[in-house]
């Protein structure tokens, strides 16, 4: 029996999620893992030897935050959210209680290992649903007679199938029908081992006209040879909202590999914002499917790769509805030699007509040595639409940077400043403080500046 299949057979529950570990566990040992001939990681190579994925260790619940990771103390003295996780490796190790008047109304916010035992019919009519083991089939609904898009490529679903078979543990949010939740909900994440592995999901259902935010921290001190995989599925309801953020800040030397995926109902709206800065490898995908009519979809990423750093977003803007708009905005910064990669596609269905999407990426390069890859793509199969796509590459602006020393300013406060300001239309259209100023102080950090 191999590592992995060991601890399959180490995670228990009920029936139906012991199959679906098993048949995720089985899809995964049948595929490859994803090479430079797969269009979708053409830039993007993760070298590892799954028979030596060593498990987290576990960790026990701590009674005081004090006794928490000194990043995650950090963090909790400047967050602004009303209830949060705190996980370590594979277990919750401190929590908050979500307010009594939320928890009235319906509003369930835990672990997801407890909801599967507390609230198993919803996890179970939900989990999965989005992300499923397989990667998704975004095939364009075409015009008969023409050639749709080609489906995936198998292999691209091999660390999500890894990721349903042996997740121990992630966050599950569910807001009933038309309840709003006026503070943040969130989870912070962290590891401690070197050289383990472990995998994560997260599941927020937003049912029709309810409204949340939630914010997803991932935060180590650095950790070679080590491995985050994860998923995140988003529900989001007829006439719903929900704001997730996602902000990766893993330690050097750790492979940072998630599939981020949300369904969007008639006239509702996902807003999310994916910020990487950490970690060694990343590679990120956040898709939105557009599935009712007027839905709405932000997809706003910021990034700053420094050192050997190499970071791989892939995005997808899928419109299946007619009269839904889209607009994603990535920018990001490479210094020193890292890698950047941005692939992002927009698809519309026949039929998607009076689809309005846009998709933005710009990157700015501080240094020669580090090299940007970029493809926007698009697909269009209606013919009453808007799109637009784009993207720039270009370095620091020397006449600024110049204004700026003769001013008395140094160098490494300098470009930070540049750096902000090149973010700063990003950073101006999300409404959480505390996020904002959490993300330019590793800005400082990484130019020198803090």
């Amino acid at each position: 029996m191999t590592q992995l299949s060991e601890q399959l057979s180490q995670h228990g529950g009920p029936e139906w999620l012991t199959a679906k570990r098993k048949a995720s566990f089985d899809l995964f040992d049948t595929l490859e893992v994803p090479h430079s001939g797969v269009e979708a990681w053409k830039y993007t190579q993760v070298n590892v030897d799954f028979g030596q994925l060593q498990p987290h260790p576990k960790r026990e619940v701590v009674s005081d935050v004090s006794r928490l990771p000194e990043s995650v103390q950090k963090r909790l003295k400047g967050t602004d959210v009303g209830a949060f996780l705190v996980l370590d490796g594979p277990d919750v190790v401190y929590r908050t209680e979500l307010p009594a008047e939320l928890a009235a109304k319906g509003v369930i916010f835990t672990d997801l290992k407890t909801a599967v035992e507390q609230h198993a019919d919803k996890v179970q009519q939900y989990l999965y649903s989005v992300v499923p083991a397989e990667v998704p089939d975004d095939t364009t609904i075409a015009a008969p007679g023409t050639t749709p898009s080609k489906s995936p490529d198998p292999s691209e679903g091999k660390f999500s199938a890894l990721a349903a078979a042996l997740w121990t543990n992630g966050a599950f949010v569910y807001v009933p029908r038309g309840v709003e939740v006026d503070l943040p909900l969130g989870s912070f994440r962290v590891m401690s081992e070197a050289g383990t592995f472990t995998a994560t999901r997260t599941l927020v259902v937003t049912e029709e006209n309810a409204q949340v935010t939630f914010i997803d921290e991932q935060d180590s001190e650095a950790l070679p040879g080590t491995y985050a995989i994860g998923a995140v599925e988003l529900v989001v309801k007829d006439g719903a909202r929900l704001r997730y953020v996602s902000i990766q800040n893993w330690g050097k030397g750790v492979t940072h590999i998630q599939r981020q995926r949300g369904q969007v109902g008639k006239d509702a709206a996902l807003n999310s914002l994916v910020v990487t800065m950490g970690g060694t490898l990343s590679r990120t995908e956040m898709q939105s499917h557009l599935l009712g009519q007027g839905s709405n979809s932000e997809m706003l990423a910021l990034y700053f790769a420094n050192e050997d750093q190499h970071f791989d977003h892939y995005t997808l803007q899928h419109h299946a509805a007619a009269n839904a708009y889209s607009d994603l905005l990535y920018k990001g910064v490479g210094d020193d030699q890292s890698v950047g990669v941005f692939s992002g596609m927009i698809k519309v269905d026949l039929g998607a007509q009076k689809t309005d999407a846009y998709q933005k990426h710009r990157t700015l390069m501080l240094s020669s040595e580090a090299r940007n890859f970029s493809v926007p793509q698009l697909e269009i199969n209606a013919n009453d639409v808007r799109c637009s796509h784009g993207s720039t590459t270009g370095p620091v602006d020397e006449e600024q940077l110049f204004f700026l020393r003769s001013r008395g300013i140094r160098q490494e406060l300098a470009e930070k400043m540049l750096v902000t300001a090149f973010l700063e239309d990003v950073l101006t259209r999300v409404p959480l403080k505390s996020v904002v100023g959490y993300i330019e102080g590793i800005i400082a950090e990484k130019v020198g500046a803090a």
